[in-house]
């Protein structure tokens, strides 16, 4: 757009939108398994404009130990000890997973990754303690900060639930693919894109309100002591 930098990094201040969601054998991260997670890479154009990228899907063995609610199994319809599923070691599904998030970092000139989730915190502490279990050193998601997209949904579309949210904004939702990581994280990213890019005009508003100010030069348009980085 005439008159404007090249927003591909500074558009979320120097970090990358990554949808991420997992499927699991419950509620609790510390002690229920992992068993599916996808990430869908979020592109940013050089105006700031979003959309839909890459999905990346790994289905993950339960580690040892963990506990599996036959509940939450009825949910997602997912039979974790089944040899259909090829499904990886936590350690392996995670470094999969984060090296085609460390490419899209660097392809977009990002110095991190943020979580968006639907319920971000449900997802991002799955994450975190696979994470932590698997004792992986380098990972390219922010600790603690996250977009929510049940939250900017609400604001946005007085609607908090995936499914409501998608066929609102007359995104395609088919039930019987819900429950699935891949599919979850592709309408989340979906809903993330279409409400970033209705506000877009929002967003150059305050880009110019921040030039005015000098917050746009140098070191100040990423990330900045504090960002838990």
């Amino acid at each position: 757009m005439d008159g404007y930098p090249d927003f591909t990094a500074k558009r979320f201040r120097g970090f990358l939108p990554v949808v991420i969601d997992v499927e699991t054998g419950g509620f609790i991260s510390a002690t229920d398994g992992l068993l599916e997670i996808a990430a869908v890479i979020i592109e940013v154009g050089s105006d700031g404009r979003v959309s839909r990228g890459a999905t990346h899907a790994f289905n993950v063995q339960p580690f040892e130990g963990s506990r599996l609610d036959p509940v939450s199994l009825a949910v997602t319809g997912i039979d974790p000890y089944s040899p259909l599923r090829l499904a990886l070691p936590e350690l392996d599904a995670l470094q999969g997973l984060f090296r085609e998030v460390r490419a899209a970092i660097r392809s977009h000139g990002c110095k991190r990754a943020v979580l968006v989730g639907h319920n971000a915190a449900f997802d991002l502490g799955f994450l975190n303690a696979a994470v932590a279990r698997t004792g992986i050193k380098r990972n390219p998601f922010h600790p603690f900060s996250c977009f929510d997209t049940a939250t900017l949904a609400g604001v946005a579309l007085g609607q908090t639930v995936l499914a409501r949210a998608t066929q609102v904004l007359g995104i395609d939702w088919n039930q019987r693919d819900a429950h699935s990581a891949a599919y979850d994280a592709e309408r989340t990213a979906d809903v993330f894109c279409r409400i970033c890019n209705d506000m877009h005009g929002s967003f150059l508003r305050a880009e110019e309100r921040s030039r005015q100010l000098g917050w746009n030069e140098g070191s100040g348009a990423g990330l900045e002591p504090g960002d838990g980085d």
